[in-house]
């Protein structure tokens, strides 16, 4: 599982995004978000890096929690 930061997540929309853009490069993941404390739980099939890209091209700046 990788859990990432991502300060600017701030509400649904954002939410929807973040998981459109991780959902985009594996269909399979399992997505948990905590808007409360701008994080997100994935357990995918892809490392960290490439998460973190995938949620850039969503729009989204993010790091290691």
């Amino acid at each position: 599982m990788t859990k990432l930061s991502i300060p600017e997540m701030s509400c649904g929309h954002c939410k929807a995004s973040v998981e459109k853009a991780v959902a985009a490069v594996d269909a399979d993941a399992k997505i948990d978000v905590d808007l409360e404390n701008r994080t997100v739980s994935i357990t995918s099939s892809l490392d960290e890096a490439a998460l973190i890209g995938a949620i850039k091209e969503g729009g989204y700046e993010s790091s290691p929690a």
